[in-house]
């Protein structure tokens, strides 16, 4: 498949979902959010599930790409990180939280959808892990073990999914909390170093 038909049909997916949700979305209000055919999306998946899955994949890969060019310093990693997590949404972002929150759900019966979430969640805490372990090592940071405070951020953004989805609360919040926890753990200051 080329990238160009990739990338219509995962903004094309991605638009149905926030558009319908996962529970509402079929193979053809997919294609109808593109100029592509259902034929066409059939040709290059067979089922809804197999692209919701490889969708799921190009999502971690944008992610990677926001964390790319890491900074060398320890703390911008981590103030870049929280920016890549919490940072603005773009325009249309509105109703993708639910549609991800809907496939969550779906991931303990859906191995695939599993498997994705898992890398998501693994990509995360190392991200984290290797941010507090270089800043401990550089004494920019107080001695702590990087693998917990990793868990604890992961596990809080995590939280934040959920609480911004289900009780519609301020994400804004939680990054204010990992903000704090940071500050006291590590003594670390969100401002992003020159």
């Amino acid at each position: 498949m080329s990238s160009d038909t990739a990338d219509e049909i995962f903004q094309a997916t991605y638009r149905a979902l926030c558009k319908h949700g996962n529970s509402k979305l079929t193979m053809q209000r997919i294609a109808d959010e593109s100029s592509l055919s259902t034929a066409a999306f059939h040709y290059h998946f067979e089922t809804k599930d197999e692209l919701l899955n490889a969708f799921l994949e190009h999502l971690l890969s944008r992610f990677e790409e926001r964390l790319a060019g890491e900074a060398e310093d320890p703390r911008d990693r981590l103030a870049t990180f929280l920016e890549a997590v919490f940072g603005p949404a773009e325009d249309g972002d509105e109703e993708f939280p639910i549609a991800l929150f809907e496939i969550k759900a779906r991931a303990p019966y859906e191995t695939a959808y599993r498997k994705r979430l898992i890398e998501m969640d693994e990509r995360m805490r190392e991200v984290v892990t290797s941010a507090v372990r270089d800043g401990v090592e550089a004494g920019y940071f107080d001695e702590v073990d990087p693998r917990t405070v990793a868990r604890f951020v992961v596990t809080a953004i995590n939280g934040a999914h959920s609480r911004q989805v289900a009780l519609d609360e301020d994400p804004a919040k939680t990054r204010e909390i990992i903000e704090d926890y940071l500050k006291q753990r590590l003594g670390w200051t969100p401002e992003v170093v020159a």
